[in-house]
């Protein structure tokens, strides 16, 4: 760079002293500088931040199966810290306090740098009903502070309840903890309203993070995308994350929210989108072709915190692939059935039947109140846990039915109270109690036994503080938990069925008719944590709804899973949809949100799985060698055609059985960490394969580099031998028997069995070309990897393998199932995302086949 350019830019560093980058560039252009040279000069202040951040940050670090330019807290983060001092004296062990961290790390290593020029990330966050969301996306909100986001919008739920009380936590675990790096834009009793001078918040000589939390309302989104549009000039200089909470509720396939979510993404250089749900289910069915929120750079699962109450705890779940029915557990003792014949005197059954409609208090009902004070009374004598103690019955999205509830209801608290001196009713209330808890005893929990005859002395008071609660969008009396202990039987519909926390939920009468998955999860207000009162919770219901919610627990292990691939294989969003079991009497989600999704294969349909986890160990490296050389013999005995290449280092033998195959993958050990590479999940796909009359032939490959000399190949069998290929793993901080090669199998080594192959062929061609020529055929592919393995200069951030004995690699390539095995792969039973219409950047694998071609 020239002399002059050079002393130009000292002068621009001056006014950047005193101003931002924007209004430095305005003074240079009052001084008549050219274009180009301002230009030059911005351009080369962005590279130098750059380059000084990245002496801070390390430029890249592998966590999991991703490069990060974030690698955890400071000592000297403000925000961070302060979050974390606060969870420490609400009274968070440390083993939660590292959860919490740990998880948040995780996400905002995700994110983007926010030094980079431009960037427009996308994520989703996939958490537990109840289980601390907010806690989560507040830590990775003060992590990412710490790093250098400027901007922080929330988009929080569709009512005010869920916009003030996630405002208020925001409140309090970040800008109360740092006042003076805090600007809000919006509070605890209004939305967003715009202000004067929008471009003040994001100049120079405002150095603070801004907060907004704002409703998805498109009145408040419109005109806070309009006041954001008027600072455009400055936002260039101000990276954003925008969390959207309930990421699911009217995100996704609205007329109105999801383009202004998106206009105010466009109006910001530099943002960061992260969707958080427990219910992800039409996050994951968005069109990822389309300009929309598909969560295209990561998904993300939340660990579920310890002692939450979560569908499968509640209900159980089915077993997946892979697991034995044995296995499974049926849920907690805590759900109760309500009779078919009950539901029509709690709930109209039409809308005719609404205006003038008395609920009955049926006995369940009647057992439901009556069990919540007697639960109620016990939690005082054991003066543990959340002060306040909650019922929800929630049967009717309908007001007017909701209004109806509070006399009937009203009237048997009475009844109760007046006759706590009635031997009668005494009766009844001590054996309700004892059946409760011989049925779910109290020490299972690690809580107090409490009696009948202990807790009889509360219940007056228990009774005396009860209030019936009408918490719909029409009544004014609604739930407040900010005055002191609360006593309440609850009776509402959505707003409470989402996001807001009913605090103290002990009981739940529910019997709302509902029609999707997520509908269903969100309604499940009893999820959650329940801590001195762990035994005590019960939840009335229908058997069908609690065959729905077993099933709904099924998906979500299921999904789950689906989503771990992202964490431990090298696969992204674009690469791999999530997939969802479906149901014949639910949809997953609302019609309109599902219009983009596509029949999916139940398992490994398709796929390449391909194994990079080893242990170094030589006792584990011995046995997998073992494995292979048995495969490999057998296979040569008994294949229709032996293709030798050596001068490749190749070897293909054609048309092996399946029971060889079903045998070594019985022997050949799979690292623990690998989600794919699961012995039991492969076995049982392909068996269910073969039954339906696919996968029953098999072709097996060696893939290695010319043999040279015996020093330098490995022999799998008699006349069988191939050089020993290189695959230095990734550096990793010390993780002792541990290896991680990040890619095995090559583009071209995933078509070393099919005919007419160009090394120039994409994924999806040779995809194709697998279905033309080999429609019923799967392949294995043994690599023999040398414990020595070093690094080339091409392949960064490696070091030495360092095994005990040579490595034996793993690929699977599994063809499409054909409609001929459709009834147990392609029968509709799940549903994905389309990929078909991403064009992906494809891996580069020349400096592997380099490599392997010696």
């Amino acid at each position: 760079m020239s002399s002059e350019l050079d002393d130009q830019y000292e002068v621009f560093r001056s006014l950047l002293d005193t101003a931002t980058p924007a209004d430095a560039v305005k003074k240079l252009q009052i001084l008549r500088l050219p274009d180009d040279t301002i230009e030059a000069l911005r351009e080369r202040h962005e590279q130098r931040m750059l380059e000084i951040k990245e002496l801070e940050e390390p430029r890249s670090v592998v966590r999991g199966n991703r490069d990060t330019w974030y690698t955890g807290p400071r000592e000297d983060d403000v925000a961070w810290n302060a979050v974390k001092r606060i969870q420490r004296e609400a009274g968070w062990p440390d083993e939660a306090v590292q959860d919490l961290d740990d998880a948040s790390t995780r996400i905002v290593s995700l994110l983007s740098h926010p030094k980079e020029r431009e960037f427009s990330t996308r994520g989703l966050v996939v958490g537990y009903v109840q289980s601390g969301k907010t806690t989560n996306f507040t830590s990775v909100m003060a992590k990412a502070a710490d790093r250098g986001y400027k901007l922080f919008i929330v988009l929080s739920g569709v009512h005010n309840g869920l916009r003030r009380q996630t405002q208020a936590r925001l409140v309090q675990q970040l800008v109360h903890a740092n006042p003076t790096r805090w600007s809000q834009l919006t509070g605890l009793d209004h939305d967003f309203v715009p202000t004067e001078n929008a471009k003040s918040y994001f100049g120079g000589s405002n150095q603070t993070h801004v907060l907004c939390v704002v409703k998805k309302n498109a009145p408040v989104l419109r005109k806070f995308a309009k006041w954001l549009e008027s600072a455009s000039d400055y936002l260039k200089d101000a990276p954003a994350l925008i969390i959207d909470d309930e990421a699911d509720q009217a995100t996704v396939a609205t007329k109105t929210i999801n383009p202004l979510i998106r206009r105010i993404l466009d109006t910001l250089p530099k943002s960061g989108y992260v969707g958080y749900t427990a219910s992800p289910f039409a996050n994951v069915l968005i069109d990822p072709s389309a300009d929309d929120l598909y969560p295209q750079d990561f998904i993300v699962n939340l660990p579920k915190p310890k002692g939450h109450f979560g569908t499968e705890v509640l209900f159980g779940r089915y077993a997946l692939d892979g697991e034995d029915p044995a296995d499974m557990d049926d849920g907690h003792d805590m759900v109760r059935s309500v009779p078919e014949d009950d539901v029509s005197d709690v709930r109209p059954t039409s809308r005719a039947e609404v205006e003038g409609f008395t609920p009955a208090v049926t006995d369940t009902l009647e057992q439901a109140i009556r069990y919540f004070w007697l639960s109620t009374a016990a939690r005082r004598v054991r003066g543990t846990g959340n002060p306040h103690a909650t019922m929800l019955i929630h049967t009717s999205v309908n007001t007017l039915v909701h209004d109806s509830f509070w006399q009937p209801l009203e009237k048997a608290r009475i009844h109760v109270r007046g006759r706590l001196s009635d031997p009668e009713m005494l009766s009844r209330l001590r054996a309700l109690w004892n059946a409760e808890t011989t049925r779910v005893p109290a020490e299972d929990f690690g809580e107090k036994t409490v009696a009948f005859d202990e807790l009889l002395p509360e219940l007056p008071g228990v009774l005396d503080d009860c209030r019936v609660v009408m918490d719909n969008s029409r009544s004014e009396d609604r739930l407040d938990y900010d005055k002191g202990p609360v006593v309440a039987v609850a009776v509402g519909g959505n707003t409470l069925s989402r996001g807001l926390t009913l605090e103290g939920l002990s009981v739940s009468y529910f019997v709302r008719a509902v029609s999707a998955y997520d509908t269903l999860l969100q309604m499940g207000r009893w999820f959650g944590f329940r801590h001195g009162y762990a035994d005590l919770p019960r939840i009335w219901m229908t058997d069908e709804l609690q065959g729905w919610f077993r099933h709904v627990a099924t998906v979500e292990a299921e999904m789950r899973r689906d989503i771990d691939v992202y964490m431990h294989e090298d696969e992204t969003p674009l690469s791999f949809a999530v997939r969802l079991r479906t149901h014949p009497s639910l949809r997953v989600t609302a019609a309109a949100k599902m219009k983009s999704a596509v029949k999916a294969c139940s398992s490994y349909g398709g796929r390449r799985v391909q194994t990079h986890y080893f242990h170094t160990n030589a006792d584990w490296l011995l046995g997998n060698q073992r494995a292979a050389r048995t495969l490999v013999t057998g296979a040569a005995a008994a294949a229709d055609r032996h293709d030798a290449r050596p001068e490749d280092g190749r070897h293909v033998l054609h048309g092996v059985n399946h029971e060889l195959v079903l045998d070594f993958l019985e022997e050949y050990s799979f690292h623990p960490k690998s989600q794919e590479g699961d012995s039991r999940l492969l076995t049982e796909y392909i068996q269910r394969r073969v039954k339906a009359g696919a996968l029953r032939r098999w072709n097996v490959a060696l893939i290695g580099t010319p043999v040279r000399n015996d020093e330098d190949s490995f022999t799998f069998g008699p006349d069988i031998s191939v050089g020993r290929v290189s695959r230095a793993r990734v550096h990793y901080p010390a993780e002792p028997d541990f290896a991680d090669i990040k890619t095995l199998m090559s583009r071209r080594d995933a078509a070393v069995d099919l005919k007419n192959v160009s090394e120039k062929m994409k994924e999806k061609e040779i995809t194709a070309a697998r279905a033309q020529q080999l429609p019923d055929t799967g392949l294995v592919v043994l690599y023999p990897i040398d414990k020595d393995s070093v690094p080339s200069e091409k392949r960064e951030r490696r070091e030495p393998l360092g095994a005990e004995e040579h490595v034996i690699g793993v690929g699977l390539v599994f063809p499409e199932p054909s409609t001929e095995d459709s009834q147990v792969n392609w029968d509709g039973s799940y549903i994905s995302a389309d990929l078909s219409r991403v064009r992906l950047e494809e891996e580069d694998f020349s400096a592997l086949e380099a490599e392997d071609a010696g």
